[in-house]
């Protein structure tokens, strides 16, 4: 056994977005033969629809491959796919927990970015061997001398450590095969000890119930066990196990070290959360895997059917999508406004975008998301602390001594000609400059603190907008900071639209609630009346816009006669627009509830 073990290899891909990671995959996958050339497509490990569209990894994947050395021996490769998002961040921390190894991908034209920094010092803190990579090296007009100095200078590779490749062309990909053989230690872990499996992905299968993907650390499974969870102390027959080759493959025991899946049984991915251990209820472990935590819900928005009867599709719809992505959550809720739905949350925007249109595309149900927002704890006088993630949720100010808002880390990596633009807008978000070092003469690293509301809206749109798409961002959660915020209400037609409610910073709302006034002005469409449109603190208007009335010639059909025809039809227009006003409700589209994610900051 320890013979078998000393020929694993378990290692992962690790890189920022679109550096070729998933390409790499693919060719990896195409050299060592575990994928026939007739059954290659490009993006193999992407299952998803929106994973090919939006070129990124949403779902890690695990494959097994093999692949013979320089000294002639046969070795089991064990690739871990990661996701490529910042939303996901968690999910790649405890895919590297199950690896000995990385390739870290740094794109030829593109240089070090602020994730390829951020997953780099992350796979270091988890003792990881890293090996550099230089991919893409098949692009014209590419300097590999200062993307080499790069990784010198900011991650300390010497020379002869870094590897050149392309994912594309497939060049080199054998030498980082044989590095990974060379470089990459053996997995470590007692065969005799109770069983410790982490779990570093789950998917649902309609059959098998929850299909865990797991890193046996110590012991041995075998099948017919029947397992324990720890963190949920849930407890199930195991159905099958077996690894992926990519598609799954049974086998009749999973050794310690190897990666493969457990079909547990299970009927809900809460039951079998990343990051937990797996081991046997006939002889469990004593103690977990550390790293573990639960997902925790960053952004929160609100979910309505446009059509009212559509309520319980859209309930099913979220059940079964809840099945396959244990990190989204939600309860119901109800608006004046929008009347019965849903309140989510969601690790980031992206995760939120991703819910949405699946939501949309494959259970066929036509959707109203309000605006973003975060989680805010709130003190009130009496000493009690309240957390709220719907601004309509918040008490009157008079009841509340604090509100706290969540701040984030930020690293934004940036061409040095555009630092001043991005230190701009970074400083217009309220952003406090920690500090500024250069990764090479041509850009600079800048690390800022700043409210997670201001980063989840626009930021990312405008940091590329001012950074012609040269700026990269990475951030982490930090801590819950006081501030002075106040809850801006839109109120159309006299009527607060609580899902138009936001909650900003004092400072800002003025300027904030004109912007929003206005963008609104252009999207409610006309009506019989007209429609105030009124963006308020409290009883206090801050602004004012008004949708004018629908025009009609009344009087079109008198071809002259008496004054007084006329004055009969218009007083009768004015009583009818008068009585559609106290009676009449004013239809908003779906563009409206975006508009607050479309407005620009231009705040000094």
């Amino acid at each position: 056994m320890a013979q078998t073990r000393s020929r694993i290899r378990n290692f992962c891909v690790i890189a920022h977005v679109d550096h070729g990671k998933t390409t790499l995959s693919d060719r990896l996958l195409e050299l060592t033969g575990t994928v026939s050339e007739r059954e290659m497509r490009d993006q193999m490990l992407d299952s998803m629809d929106l994973e090919r569209e939006k070129g990124i990894t949403i779902k890690a994947r695990a494959v097994q491959m093999r692949w013979r050395g320089r000294d002639g021996l046969e070795y089991e490769m064990n690739l871990i796919d990661t996701p490529g998002h910042v939303d996901f961040n968690y999910e790649v921390s405890r895919s590297l927990a199950a690896c000995e190894g990385a390739l870290l991908l740094v794109d030829a034209s593109q240089g070090i970015e602020a994730q390829t920094l951020a997953n780099a010092y992350l796979a270091v803190e988890q003792g990881l061997e890293v090996i550099p990579v230089i991919n893409k090296i098949d692009l014209p007009a590419i300097d590999l001398d200062v993307v080499r100095g790069d990784l010198r200078a900011t991650l300390g590779f010497r020379d002869d450590e870094i590897l050149l490749a392309s994912g594309k062309s497939g060049q080199g990909v054998a030498d980082l095969l044989h590095a990974v053989v060379e470089r990459v230690p053996p997995p470590v872990g007692d065969p005799a000890a109770p069983l410790r499996a982490l779990i570093f992905d789950s998917h649902y299968d309609a059959y098998k119930g929850v299909v865990a993907h797991v890193r046996v650390v110590d012991g041995r499974l075998d099948e017919r066990e029947r397992i324990l969870l720890l963190a949920t102390d849930k407890q199930s027959e195991l159905l099958e196990l077996g690894v992926f080759a990519p598609d799954a493959r049974a086998t009749t025991a999973l050794e310690c070290g190897e990666v493969g899946y457990v079909a547990t049984g299970l009927k809900a991915v809460a039951d079998c959360r990343v990051g937990d251990t797996l081991t046997l209820a006939s002889r469990p472990a004593r103690a977990a895997l550390a790293g573990y935590r639960p997902a925790k819900p960053m952004v929160f928005a609100g979910f309505y059917p446009s059509n009212a009867e559509d309520y319980t599709t859209l309930r099913e719809a979220l059940e079964k999508l809840r099945l396959n992505d244990a990190a989204l959550v939600y309860e119901p809720e109800t608006s004046q406004a929008l009347g019965f739905g849903f309140r989510a949350g969601f690790l980031g925007l992206l995760h939120l975008e991703i819910v949405q249109e699946r939501l949309e595309r494959e259970y066929d149900v036509d959707l109203i998301a309000t605006s973003p927002s975060v989680e805010y704890q709130i003190r009130t006088h009496r000493g009690d602390v309240v957390t709220i993630d719907n601004p309509a949720l918040l008490p009157d100010l008079s009841l509340v001594d604090e509100i706290r808002e969540p701040w984030v880390r930020a690293t934004i990596i940036v061409p040095t000609t555009h630092v001043g633009p991005i230190m701009d807008l970074s400083q217009g978000k309220r952003g406090t400059l920690t500090d500024m070092s250069y990764v090479d003469p041509l850009r600079a690293m800048l690390r800022y603190d700043m409210p997670l509301s201001e980063v989840i809206v626009d930021f990312y749109d405008e940091l590329k907008s001012r950074s012609r798409g040269y700026a990269s961002l990475d951030y982490e959660f930090a801590e819950y900071r006081a501030a002075d915020l106040v809850r801006l209400d839109v109120l159309v037609a006299g009527m607060i639209v609580d899902a138009l409610s936001i909650i900003t910073h004092r400072e800002k709302a003025a300027h904030v609630g004109r912007a929003l006034t206005s963008k609104l002005r252009e999207l409610i469409p006309k009506q019989m009346f007209d429609v105030a449109i009124q963006a308020a603190i409290g009883n206090k208007v801050l602004a004012r816009e008004t949708v004018k009335a629908k025009r009609k010639d009344v009087i079109a059909k008198c071809y002259g006669g008496d004054i007084t025809r006329k004055k009969k039809l218009l007083e009768k227009q004015k009583e009818g627009k008068k009585r559609m006003k106290m009676v009449g409700q004013v239809m908003i589209p779906q563009d409206a509830f975006l508009a607050v994610l479309r407005l620009k900051d231009d705040s000094p």
